[in-house]
C-alpha cells in the first residue's frame, strides 16, 4: 500500500505556500535566529491560535527572493509524492496586510515555479476578518493575472469573523473577470457556512466537514458534483475534530459526496499528501479502488 500511494499520480487542490513553510526554511531565511525557536512557533491551542501563527509565519516572508525559496521548497516535497499537479494558494490578502508590493512576489513564486516538474496553477486567497475593501483588491489582482496561471479567487480565514455574505460583491465581480471560485466553510463551524459559500457561487468547498450534520446539504453536494476539499490532519491538529476516528471522511465519501484529499499547511500540520492516504486507507479502510478514485477527483476537479 506504501508503494502504491507514493507512486500514484496525484493532485494538491488545497495546499497553502505559506502553510508549506518549514521552521528550518525560516531558519535558513533568518539564520540568526535559532531553528528551536521558530519550531516553537508551530503550536496551537485551537483555530484562532493556528490563524495567529499562520498570520506570524508570513511576517517573516519579507522579500520576493524569501517567497520564490519557499516556492523550490514546496514543489520538492510534491514532486517526490508523485504529485503532478498542484493549484496553490498564495494568501494575497496576508501580503497586502504586510504593505509589501505584490507584484515581485507573484513574479518570483512564478519563476521558481516554472523549473518544477509539477503543474502549477494558482489561487489567490483573501482573508475573510479583514474584510470587503481587502478582498476586492485581492480578487483584482486574481484577474489581472488570469494570463500568468492564476485560476481562482478564494476566502480563508475566520468564518466566524467574517461571514460569507459580506462578499457577494467580490466573488461576482470575481466571477465576471473569468476566475473560478472557491471558499473555506464548515470547517470549524457549521453548515450554514458551507451554504452561504454556495449561494457566493463556490464551486469547490475548502473542508466542508460540518456538511456530514445537514443531509440536504450532502444531497446537494452530490447531485452537483460540487467536491469538498478533505484536510484530515489539519482538522485533528486546529482542534475542530477531536479524534481521528471522529472525522467525517468516510461518512462523507460514502454519501456520495465528490471528496479529495489534501494537507492544506503540510509543514505547519506535519503532514504529507501521501500521509494524508495512508490515513484514510488504515483509519477510515478506503480500499485501492477508493483510493485510486479520490486522486482521480484531484484531477477531475481541478481548476
Amino acid at each position: 500500500m506504501a508503494d502504491f500511494l507514493r507512486e500514484m499520480p496525484k493532485a494538491e487542490l488545497h495546499v497553502h505556500l505559506e502553510g508549506s513553510v518549514a521552521p528550518e526554511t525560516l531558519h535558513e531565511l533568518d539564520p540568526a535566529t535559532p531553528v528551536e525557536e521558530f519550531r516553537a512557533l508551530y503550536r496551537y491551542p485551537d483555530f484562532e491560535g493556528f490563524l495567529k501563527v499562520f498570520g506570524e509565519i508570513g511576517k517573516r516572508l519579507r522579500s520576493p527572493d524569501d517567497y520564490a525559496l519557499i516556492t523550490r521548497r514546496l514543489l520538492e516535497q510534491l514532486a517526490v509524492q508523485s504529485v503532478q499537479y498542484a493549484e496553490i494558494i498564495i494568501a494575497a490578502g496576508v501580503v497586502l496586510w504586510k504593505g509589501q508590493e505584490f507584484g515581485p512576489i507573484f513574479d518570483a513564486i512564478s519563476t521558481a515555479a516554472a523549473a518544477s516538474p509539477v503543474k502549477v496553477r494558482w489561487i489567490l486567497d483573501a482573508v475573510r476578518q479583514f474584510g470587503v475593501e481587502q478582498a476586492m483588491k485581492v480578487a483584482e489582482l486574481a484577474a489581472a493575472r488570469r494570463d500568468r496561471g492564476v485560476v481562482a479567487f478564494g476566502i480563508g480565514g475566520s468564518e466566524a469573523r467574517g461571514p460569507a455574505e459580506w462578499f457577494t460583491g467580490v466573488f461576482a465581480f470575481a466571477k465576471s473577470a473569468g476566475l473560478h471560485l472557491t471558499a473555506h466553510a464548515g470547517e470549524g463551524t457549521s453548515p450554514r457556512s458551507v451554504w452561504a459559500a454556495l449561494a457566493l457561487g463556490a464551486e469547490r468547498i475548502g473542508h466542508g466537514i460540518s456538511a456530514i450534520e445537514d443531509p440536504e446539504l450532502l444531497r446537494h453536494l452530490r447531485r452537483r458534483s460540487i467536491p469538498l476539499e478533505i484536510c484530515i490532519t489539519s482538522n485533528l491538529v486546529t482542534g475542530v475534530v477531536k479524534r481521528v476516528e471522529d472525522h467525517p471522511v468516510r461518512r462523507l465519501y460514502d454519501a456520495g459526496v465528490p471528496i479529495v484529499l489534501n494537507t492544506d499547511d503540510p509543514a505547519m500540520f506535519g503532514c504529507t499528501l501521501v500521509g494524508e492516504y495512508e490515513l484514510a486507507a488504515q483509519v477510515f479502510g478506503f480500499t485501492e479502488a477508493e483510493l485510486r478514485t479520490i486522486a482521480k477527483n484531484g484531477f477531475r476537479f481541478a481548476f
